[in-house]
């Protein structure tokens, strides 16, 4: 049975709200008081442009994306890289270009990534998925090879998604897409925008899938009805896939994709059109997947992650949420499947991207003027 969605307001986000910072033109080092005690903020890297995906290497640092079509490795002790060579070609249009990078659950000895950008075709452009051999050297992309291709392409540049999670079984993949601004194509089972699609690691469609084998559908499909999904990760232990959803004006998402399940866009939303004209809400059709949480007004939620380091004890299994219109964090404590509370940490900060480090931080992309990466931890943790 669907579990009844949650919504956040600001008033009640303000509630939960500990401490704002006021924003500057560079973020040197900030405190800041959480649920988890006193934390620090301190830039690690800046001068970053439109950065969008990060994935932590296990011999240091950081691969981080640059939506224009750059990718970078950003050191341990901040120093940024030349672009990396080899990185496919994008199409930088609007939201679109280079998105998400992820590494291989076997890359300790494959040195195998996977990228996902906006790639310009005939009749304009959509996402598409590669994957590429990380040289030892950290300088080049090798063995370059696109898996996978949304479809069809289309015109303008708004909501390509995107991300890459492996999924439980280490042999295969999530990608979420977003709708390219037309919305009824996220309801729509010949195209792939609007969907959650789970691939075999070489891009064929998982084995799995709900739709193989039907004409009137995509086999790739996992799941439908998304608008335009910018965060997904794992929850820790059960191995369930959390994304989150950007609605139109309000009815911001976290979704539980499963094989099959129709989450309703744009038949149902708790936010209205950007013309005012107001949109069904999930309660008026109960057959289709509420969300798990949301927020009315919109909090533009981008990149998650499930806290597991050893810094932040009291963080650990909880879902946090970086916020570009919001400018924050949320610290949603997630409990037997659902989200039962939600901590906002304000930052003033534009934030596309968060990940936990080798080190047990959190890592912050900021996706503004400054281009940083910004590292969270606590104040006595240094």
């Amino acid at each position: 049975m669907p579990i009844p969605a949650r919504r956040s307001t600001r008033a009640a986000a303000a509630v939960l709200s500990l401490c704002a910072l006021v924003a500057a033109p560079a973020v040197a080092q900030d405190r800041l008081e959480t649920s988890a005690g006193p934390m620090r903020l301190e830039t690690l890297a800046q001068g970053l442009v439109h950065p969008w995906g990060i994935a932590a290497l296990p011999e240091g640092g950081f691969l981080v994306t640059e939506r224009p079509g750059r990718l970078r490795h950003v050191r341990a002790d901040g120093g940024v890289s030349p672009p990396l060579a080899g990185v496919p070609a994008v199409a930088d249009i609007g939201q679109g270009g280079l998105l998400d990078v992820t590494l291989a659950p076997d890359f300790a000895a494959s040195r195998e990534i996977y990228l996902t950008f906006a790639e310009a075709r005939d009749g304009g452009a959509a996402t598409s998925l590669a994957r590429a051999r990380l040289d030892e050297s950290l300088g080049a992309l090798e063995n370059v090879e696109i898996l996978f291709r949304a479809e069809p392409a289309l015109s303008g540049g708004r909501h390509f998604g995107s991300r890459v999670v492996v999924a439980p079984d280490g042999e295969s993949l999530f990608v979420t897409l977003g709708d390219r601004g037309a919305d009824e194509s996220a309801q729509d089972l010949t195209q792939h925008h609007g969907k959650v699609v789970r691939l075999a690691r070489d891009g064929t469609p998982f084995s799995g899938n709900p739709f193989l084998g039907r004409a009137d559908a995509r086999p790739e499909i996992w799941s439908y009805g998304h608008r335009n999904p910018q965060g997904a990760a794992l929850e820790p232990g059960t191995g369930r896939l959390l994304t989150a959803e950007m609605g139109p004006r309000g009815g911001d998402e976290i979704n539980a994709p499963a094989p099959g399940a129709n989450f309703g866009w744009p038949l149902v939303s708790d936010g209205s059109q950007y013309s005012g004209i107001p949109i069904p809400d999930h309660m008026t059709n109960t057959s289709l997947e509420p969300p798990l949480w949301g927020w009315v007004p919109s909090f533009s939620p981008s990149g998650i992650t499930f806290y597991d380091g050893d810094l932040i004890p009291g963080w650990r299994g909880d879902l946090v949420v970086g916020a570009l219109s919001g400018q924050a964090l949320a610290r949603l404590d997630v409990e037997g499947g659902r989200i039962v509370s939600e901590e906002i940490i304000p930052l003033g900060l534009r934030i596309r991207a968060v990940t936990t480090g080798p080190d047990g931080a959190l890592y912050l992309l900021v996706d503004d003027d400054r281009g940083a990466l910004l590292r969270l931890a606590p104040a006595e943790a240094g």
